[in-house]
């Protein structure tokens, strides 16, 4: 990809650098093809800014170039191309329309899932229409959210959002920005998990701000189920599939707080008694190691002694010396945000029995109230 911001001599040397650098590279199976052709992407035609002064003919000059050395061109553009106004200058419109494929930027432009629902609405189905009328491809950005704006990227939902939205409006493809953008926030690389991997007054939050453990992976993760989704190797889906946490890294510290009721999951007795939903602050007690118990599922350590909760036709109890059968449990992301857990031993959920006035137990075939918790990390 050509970043063009701030190029004032584009038009001469970006064919320069094409011909005596780039294209060597097109022999390469590893370089990107498109209907067989090589992929060329230029970032930044049409933006109304002083970094991105170019007349109308000079960028439709180097498209045309680009596409007469036999290139698929990918055109990354102001979300306004297609209805202008602020963001885009006037005039380009013929320029857009000379891309192969038009991926519009979004950073900056939305924050949240609202946000992404109003686009779908009233830009991205507009915009898919007009794409399709020219036999231009549509490549709409999905972004994480910034770290160090407090809740955008919502444990997953804000980006998930985005990619049902750009799934279901018939999108070609998706742009996600950015793999490693650090220095702005919005970068799915791997992310500290908790505050104290964070540099101290970096500005930046941890993946967990809202209270939600998540896994440094977790936006790769969002990103692999996105395609997926998008090759309609999974289904259409609002419902977000990627947990935030498969498998957690051991020594992540959660604890559990029963949505009926309210209260935090404790380990009662020091570990000696059932699990049951009745405090109303967090000790050790009420802490657990999210431990990886293989094959996507995860097991639950107390600290109150140590041990596995274990789950079976009694209620849950932590005894186990080892993350068996017994101590493994599947967590399921509920649309609200909580989580269940679907014990492996039986197949079932567990509950908060007695709207949390008895011990948990995994006796449930589906998921209701009593089956609903929060998971947050330790202090």
């Amino acid at each position: 990809m050509y970043d063009v911001t701030g190029w004032t001599s584009t038009r001469s040397e970006i064919k320069a650098d094409w011909t005596a650098k780039m294209r060597a590279y097109t022999a390469s199976s590893a370089y990107a093809r498109q209907n067989g052709a090589p992929v060329v992407a230029v970032w930044g035609f049409g933006f109304d800014d002083d970094n991105h002064a170019f007349p109308a003919a000079a960028c439709a000059d180097v498209i045309d170039w680009f596409r007469s050395q036999g290139c698929y061109v990918i055109g990354g553009v102001p979300r306004e191309w297609r209805t202008g106004g602020q963001g885009t200058r006037e005039g380009y419109l013929d320029v857009y329309h000379a891309f192969d494929m038009i991926s519009p930027w979004m950073v900056g432009a939305i924050g949240n899932a609202g946000d992404s629902d109003h686009c779908y609405e009233y830009v991205d189905a507009g915009d898919q229409a007009d794409c399709d009328a020219h036999d231009i491809d549509y490549q709409p950005c999905v972004l994480p959210g910034d770290v160090p704006v407090p809740g955008q990227r919502a444990h997953g939902d804000f980006m998930w959002r985005q990619s049902y939205n750009m799934v279901r409006v018939g999108a070609q493809g998706i742009y996600v920005s950015m793999f490693d953008e650090f220095n702005e926030g919005n970068q799915i690389a791997k992310t500290a998990e908790t505050k104290a991997s964070v540099p101290a007054d970096s500005g930046f939050l941890a993946l967990d701000e809202d209270g939600t453990a998540c896994s440094s992976d977790y936006c790769l993760r969002l990103t692999a189920d996105g395609g997926r989704m998008l090759k309609d190797e999974i289904a259409l889906t609002a419902v977000r599939p990627t947990p935030p946490v498969p498998g957690a890294a051991t020594g992540t510290v959660v604890s559990l707080k029963a949505e009926v009721n309210g209260a935090y999951v404790t380990a009662e007795d020091s570990g000696a008694a059932p699990l049951i939903a009745n405090r109303s602050a967090i000790g050790p007690w009420e802490q657990f190691d999210l431990v990886d118990a293989g094959g996507d599922t995860i097991a639950l350590r107390a600290h109150a002694n140590g041990r596995s909760v274990t789950a079976g036709s009694a209620p849950l109890i932590a005894d186990g010396t080892e993350a068996g059968r017994a101590q493994s449990f599947r967590l399921v992301r509920d649309t609200d945000g909580t989580v269940s857990l679907l014990a492996v031993a039986g197949g079932r959920y567990v509950t908060a029995a007695d709207a949390g006035a008895s011990a948990l137990i995994a006796d449930r075939t589906a998921i209701g109230p009593w089956e609903r918790f929060t998971l947050t990390t330790g202090p």
